[in-house]
Formats: C-alpha cells, sequence, structure tokens
C-alpha cells in the first residue's frame, strides 16, 4: 500500500445537539457533528524529512470524512468548521499537520458548499483516550465572533500508538446566547475570507 492511499481502518462519528443553555431554549438548534478517521501512521517510528506523501493522502480521507460530518447535520447546513489531528505516539505531531494543509482544507470547503475563511486547527501527539478541542470558526468570515466556538472529542482507544486520528468538524449556528459584539453574520461581505 503506498502513503498516497493511505486505508481508514475505522470512522467514528460525533453528534451534538444544544436544545437550551443559560435558562433559555435555543433556537434554532446549535448542531455540532465530527467525523473522525483512525489511520496507520506510515511515518510512525521513523524520521522522515518528505511528509508530502501524508498531504497528498489527505485528499481522498478528507472527502470522505467531511461528507459524512456535513449529512450528519441533514437537513440543517454547516456554517462553521474547524480540523484537528492526534497522532500516535510513535509519530510526531507534524504528521497531522501535513494532513490538515490547504488541501484538506479544500475539501471541507467543498463538502458544504464553500468558505472563504481560513480553517483554524489544532494538533497534537498524544496517548489513546486523550481529548482534543476542535476549533470553529464561521466559513466565510474569520471575524464573526458568534461562531467562536469548539467541539470537544474523546478518543477511548484511539489513536494507538502507530496511528493517526483526522477530524473534520461542523456546526450549523454560533454560540448559543452569544453577545460580545463584533461582526454579525448578516453584515458578511464574503470577499476575503475576514469580513
Amino acid at each position: 500500500m503506498g502513503v498516497t492511499t493511505m486505508k481508514i481502518k475505522r470512522v467514528l462519528t460525533f453528534l451534538d445537539e444544544v436544545r437550551f443553555d443559560a435558562g433559555h431554549d435555543v433556537l434554532p438548534r446549535l448542531r455540532k457533528a465530527a467525523a473522525v478517521a483512525i489511520l496507520d501512521n506510515p511515518f510512525a517510528g521513523r524520521f522522515e524529512t518528505d511528509l508530502s506523501p501524508l498531504t497528498t493522502a489527505s485528499e481522498a480521507i478528507g472527502r470522505e470524512i467531511c461528507a459524512i460530518a456535513a449529512q450528519l447535520l441533514a437537513p440543517d447546513k454547516a456554517v462553521s468548521y474547524g480540523k484537528a489531528a492526534i497522532v500516535g505516539i510513535n509519530g510526531e505531531q507534524e504528521h497531522g499537520n501535513a494532513m490538515l494543509t490547504t488541501v484538506f482544507g479544500n475539501v471541507m470547503r467543498e463538502a458544504v458548499g464553500g468558505g472563504k475563511a481560513w480553517i483554524s486547527s489544532m494538533t497534537k501527539r498524544s496517548a489513546p483516550g486523550s481529548a482534543i478541542d476542535v476549533p470553529l470558526a464561521h466559513k466565510d468570515a474569520l471575524y464573526v465572533r458568534s461562531h467562536y466556538d469548539g467541539m470537544t472529542i474523546t478518543l477511548p482507544d484511539a489513536p494507538q500508538p502507530g496511528e493517526i486520528a483526522i477530524i473534520a468538524a461542523y456546526a450549523t449556528r454560533g454560540r448559543p446566547n452569544h453577545r460580545v459584539g463584533g461582526l454579525s453574520v448578516a453584515d458578511i461581505k464574503g470577499e476575503d475570507g475576514l469580513v
């Protein structure tokens, strides 16, 4: 098996629906979804200068898990997104970063009909059972403060030392009861990914 055709060993999915928060009904409900691909890390246990095979492989992996995560929200549409990776302890944090570049980001955007904003991400190296906070931000304008959020994912038995967990997350709206000002969704220009 070549690195550019990394095989997904497992897919884990998560759905979080917030209906009530701080004494108020949340309408429309805030729904967050994530899909996780568990993969063997071909570079575990050794240093490799060229990590481009991981980046290349991330396109097909991203296409699959992003479609799954977006479908979990149906019939709602995603307006926020974020990505993350947990690398097993025999690998390097850089292996996760190599899989979350623009190649993966473009697939995330395509899965939800586009997006102009930079995609927030988090990577770390860890043992099975650790949690990771996947940052979320509005898909068309990074400066929309109401959509600064996150989704905590815990993988009970992954990644194993020689594995990588790649995560794609989406949300259907901003935080419940947001009230810290800033650019509103109604004022998004969508020109540069910032405003």
